[in-house]
């Protein structure tokens, strides 16, 4: 877990390089990958690039943590202001702020396997690229899960 706290740290701090180098073997193989992700360390690499350059504030939150011989699982949030281009959308200026879950297998110290999902759709909603609620009479899903998971609601 060690590795994942140092990696975390370099992405809050900006320091993307540093992040990918730290948590991702050469040949990582992503069984979710972003949108245009391309594949290994260097597939992450950019994506991680692309996500910092449209919220250069990002921060990542993890939130919930379980770990056994080689996976490390953990619930986080990742938040920031969207001041650079995402997936087309022009800088809003808008503050996200969204959930994901991420399942890292390791060797040696470094992810050799990813699975995981980061909310986009609730990135996109939040800048105006997707409605929030095109019904207008109900609250979206990610209302509804939230609501859910909030103490004392």
């Amino acid at each position: 877990m060690a590795t994942q706290e140092r990696a975390a740290a370099h992405l809050n701090a900006g320091e993307v390089d540093a992040f990918v180098d730290t948590l991702f073997a050469v040949d990582a193989l992503d069984h979710d990958p972003a949108p245009g992700q391309g594949p290994g360390r260097e597939g992450f690499r950019a994506f991680f690039h692309t996500l910092t350059e449209a919220f250069p504030d990002a921060q990542l939150a993890p939130e919930v943590t379980v770990a056994d011989d080689e996976h490390i699982s953990f619930a986080y949030t990742l938040n920031g202001h969207h001041t650079g281009t995402f997936q087309g959308v022009e800088p809003t200026g808008n503050r996200v702020e969204v959930r994901g879950v991420q399942i890292g297998r390791f060797v040696d110290g470094r992810i050799v396997e990813r699975w995981g999902s980061t909310d986009e759709l609730g990135i996109l909603q939040q800048i105006g690229a997707a409605p929030v609620n095109p019904e207008g009479d109900e609250p979206t899903l990610i209302t509804q899960v939230k609501t859910a998971l909030t103490p004392g609601s």
